[in-house]
């Protein structure tokens, strides 16, 4: 897995951050970094049942 270093340091997760700004922040990161290859699970869970489509 590589890690986008410049992306993760313009990036930063917010300090306790809202559930709309973490389902944000991971799809970005989806799209710009490889060191996960998916979003959390209890993210994917609540996503669903705001019908928002993961990448």
């Amino acid at each position: 897995m590589k890690i986008n270093k410049e992306w993760h340091f313009a990036h930063k997760m917010p300090k306790n951050p809202s559930l709309e700004q973490r389902i944000k922040w991971h799809l970005e990161h989806l799209k710009n970094c490889q060191c996960r290859s998916d979003i959390p699970e209890k993210l994917k869970v609540e996503m669903k049942k705001s019908g928002i489509k993961s990448l």
